[in-house]
């Protein structure tokens, strides 16, 4: 039986991370890129632990009371075992914890499984950015959850 933890991403986890974020996005974050992010006041990384392994991270960039979920990525070999849906559910009950009362978020628009998982906790589509992505170049579905 697996065991999942989450829990705040330490400099320790940069490598596993930078691993998850190189097979997952066709523009990955570099290790300094994170080491960054990890120092900025306004962050909050996360990564879940499958028997003590990194399996999976999400960085909530938090501003005031509304936070943006930057990046969610699960490693290949742990996909389908419920592991973003975990972290989705930790990133939503912290930011209630904290003041949050609204998260955003950026998906591409061909990405119908992350489409599926932000809906499942109440994201709703709000607009387009057209040619957001780059490698391939693609709109971003532009989506927010509320805190009533």
């Amino acid at each position: 039986m697996q065991k999942l933890k989450i829990r705040h991403m330490t400099e320790v986890d940069i490598t596993d991370v930078s691993t998850i974020e190189n097979e997952s996005f066709s523009m990955p974050w570099s290790n300094d890129m994170f080491k960054d992010t990890m120092e900025d006041e306004h962050n909050e990384l996360f990564v879940a632990e499958v028997n003590g392994e990194v399996a999976g991270y999400i960085d909530l960039w938090c501003v005031l009371d509304e936070a943006t979920i930057a990046n969610i990525a699960v490693a290949n070999r742990f996909r389908r075992q419920n592991i973003a849906t975990s972290l989705m559910e930790h990133v939503i009950a912290y930011s209630k914890d904290n003041g949050i009362s609204a998260l955003t978020l950026e998906v591409r628009r061909s990405n119908e499984p992350a489409i599926k998982l932000y809906e499942k906790f109440g994201f709703e589509f709000v607009g387009i950015r057209p040619d957001y992505y780059e490698k391939p170049k693609e709109d971003a579905i532009i989506m927010w959850k509320y805190f009533h």
